[in-house]
């Protein structure tokens, strides 16, 4: 039997299976969702549990959108310029990059394995890409430009619906979750409650005996008057 990746550039930092059941009972009852980073558009597999809304994918890297099954629409854009109205998404659900080593740009040439977007992608990322970006302002500048966006899009009472990991830099834990649930407060966003969530890490490169061993799940809700 030949694999369905045979042929096909994989995605290294897929939704967890773990996620999937947490993210359709969030989701279940809206009527249409947006991932605006959607990989290969993992967030279709909420169909199988049985959401019946419309599921919307935006990925920017097209050797990735064209994996993505179950979408209602998949568009190939920069999150910071979506082409869709103000207040038109129920939900927003993504999971953006962590800013760890998977945004490494190095091209190794000697044969060595490495677990980066540009080794699964095979090229550079696309301009506008922040999964080319580790920690540092430019990524931080960068996702806050997309969240804007998202926010624009999403209806008044709407879901945001946020995955994100913390990573272990030099021994120590960078807050990127933190970071991520206060820059949405400040943008105007209503915090609601986390959940957190065992899942299997990548247990290979530098750090790997000190992996996060969690993701969160972070919903806010958009206010209905600003």
């Amino acid at each position: 039997m030949v694999s369905p990746l045979v042929g096909k550039v994989q995605h290294p930092a897929k939704f967890s299976d773990e996620l999937i059941p947490q993210l359709y009972v969030m989701l279940n009852g809206t009527k249409n969702v947006l991932d605006p980073m959607a990989g290969v558009g993992k967030i279709t597999h909420i169909r199988e549990l049985g959401y019946d809304g419309l599921i919307y994918c935006n990925e920017l890297e097209p050797e990735w959108a064209e994996q993505i099954e179950g979408a209602y629409k998949i568009t190939t854009c920069d999150a910071r310029n979506l082409p869709y109205p103000d207040n038109f998404f129920d939900a927003i659900c993504t999971s953006p990059p962590y800013a760890n080593r998977l945004a490494d740009d190095f091209e190794a040439r000697d044969g060595s394995k490495r677990i980066t977007y540009r080794h699964y992608l095979g090229r550079k990322l696309s301009g506008g890409s922040t999964a080319n970006l580790q920690w540092g302002e430019k990524y931080r500048q960068g996702q806050k430009e997309i969240w804007k966006e998202c926010i624009r899009v999403l209806k008044p009472d709407g879901l945001f619906i946020l995955n994100i990991s913390d990573h272990i830099r030099r021994g120590q834990v960078v807050p990127v979750s933190e970071w991520h649930k206060q820059t949405l407060v400040d943008m105007g966003l209503e915090y609601h409650n986390t959940t957190t969530i065992e899942t299997k890490r990548m247990r290979f490169g530098a750090n790997s005996h000190l992996r996060v061993g969690h993701e969160n799940i972070f919903v806010f809700r958009k206010p209905e008057f600003n």
